[in-house]
């Protein structure tokens, strides 16, 4: 009842919202005022397409804005992109089945102490620490478009965001970097971190601008020309090739990204003479920083479960920055587990636009600080998996560690079906296709999304 009444309170603004009258003066300098502006029963003009989006922003934000708890068990450890979290261990464990993953045997003695030491809080402070990137309203409208909000269809790209976004982070400020919104920068180190962390964000801005190259507006404009448009909706492999555009186009700018290279695996293969050459060009032979992004299927309609194993030790390992997938006709952002749940940022909620170029603009809308859940069983199969290597040695060792990971256990042949498989080659001089081929991307329309959230409650241990 209390949910019903948040919305017919929000309803009757938006009823008066739309009762609002223009001066007829104004459509002519109204952008959508040709296809959008109508007159209501008492003879007034409203804009039509502000007051859907403002309509559909309602309802998301009472459907994934309710303040919701997750239950995390102290029993058992969390992960969270190859940091452990468990209070209960006070020294490592070589049994991997305590440890959820055998993953614990790539991880070093010491990070894993530490992340014990830390406890539930530390997983807290690192969850809170990554870029949360939601709907936007009220931005200026998409090029090309009536649209002034991504709300209903822009989740999968929000998703993307949120990847590359960790990606920068782990470049920019490194794995370890934490936010603390109530503590002022006092020293030179962090004052540096606090200007990247601004500078981040600021590459995402919602605007139109060459100074926000990763934008919902480049982003899009970039997808046109390959097919898409402001409205569609996007599968994980799509935004994973847009992200690699998106990054390419965004260094003929800034030289910052001139140290990042992005790479689309091709039919769940990875072929490591095309990386190593594309990561150290002949000219100077500096290694550029690799983001790894590896679009899958992971069973036909429905998530197979003899990946579940792969999924969370992939999720376990340090080099990996997240899978963006969700559940079918709704993105999420995984980004840790504990025992057989996801950890996962939503970008459905639907927020203000935020001038990110004003002087010291608000950060609290980017971290989010309620951790959820979603049991892995609940997966769409087609999901995209990032990874990050900021040296030649860091690649090495992922192709090295994620070799046993991505093949399901067990019994059956399913040796036959890794998730994905590193090729010792280029691409060009391949002669024949890799082990398994990629069907296309499932789409995430908004009609008939799912009704059912799982885990709403609040915070807390059990």
């Amino acid at each position: 009842m209390k949910i019903l009444g948040q919305f017919k309170m929000n309803a009757q603004l938006a009823s008066r919202e739309r009762s609002h009258f223009f001066f007829r003066s104004d459509i002519s300098s109204s952008p959508s005022s040709s296809s959008s502006l109508k007159l209501d029963d008492y003879g007034n003009l409203f804009d039509e397409g502000k007051v859907k989006t403002r309509l559909l922003s309602m309802w998301n934000n009472v459907k994934y804005g309710m303040k919701l708890k997750t239950n995390f068990s102290k029993e058992s450890p969390v992960w969270l992109l190859g940091k452990c979290y468990h209070k209960k261990v006070e020294s490592p464990c070589s049994d991997s089945t305590e440890l959820g993953t055998d993953v614990v045997a790539f991880q070093s003695q010491t990070d894993i102490a530490n992340s014990d030491e830390e406890g539930f809080e530390g997983f807290k402070a690192d969850f809170m620490s990554r870029l949360w990137l939601t709907y936007r309203r009220e931005f200026p409208v998409l090029n090309g478009s009536t649209f002034s909000s991504d709300c209903g269809w822009g989740c999968m790209v929000r998703s993307g965001q949120m990847l590359l976004a960790e990606a920068l982070i782990r470049h920019f400020l490194n794995r370890g970097w934490r936010w603390n919104p109530e503590q002022q920068p006092t020293t030179k180190q962090s004052y540096i971190e606090n200007v990247n962390h601004r500078k981040i964000i600021k590459w995402f801005g919602d605007k139109p601008s060459r100074n926000s190259p990763l934008s919902i507006h480049s982003l899009v404009q970039l997808g046109e020309s390959m097919g898409k448009k402001a409205g569609d909706w996007y599968g994980p492999g799509f935004v994973a090739h847009l992200l690699k555009k998106a990054v390419n186009l965004a260094s003929k700018d800034n030289y910052e990204f001139d140290s990042l290279h992005v790479y689309v695996a091709q039919d769940c293969a990875i072929y490591v003479r095309d990386v190593l050459e594309q990561c150290s060009p002949k000219k100077d032979g500096n290694w550029k920083s690799l983001i790894l992004l590896i679009p899958v299927r992971l069973g036909a309609e429905k998530f197979n479960p003899i990946y579940a194993p792969c999924v969370t030790a992939l999720l376990s390992i340090e080099q990996c920055i997240g899978i963006i997938g969700g559940r079918p006709k709704h993105s999420l952002y995984f980004i840790g587990y504990q025992d057989d749940k996801l950890i996962h940022l939503d970008p459905h909620y639907c927020q203000e636009m935020v001038d990110v170029w004003a002087a010291d603009f608000p950060l609290s809308s980017f971290h989010c600080r309620s951790p959820r859940k979603m049991h892995l069983s609940k997966m769409d199969p087609s999901c995209c998996i990032g990874f990050y290597c900021s040296t030649e040695e860091d690649f090495l060792n992922l192709i090295e560690n994620v070799q046993t990971l991505v093949i399901p256990p067990g019994q059956g042949g399913h040796a036959e079906y890794p998730m994905f498989i590193f090729c010792d080659g280029y691409q060009k001089d391949a002669e024949l296709p890799p082990i398994r081929q990629l069907p296309p991307d499932v789409e995430y329309p908004v009609e008939g999304q799912d009704s059912e959230y799982v885990d709403d409650e609040e915070f807390e241990i059990l």
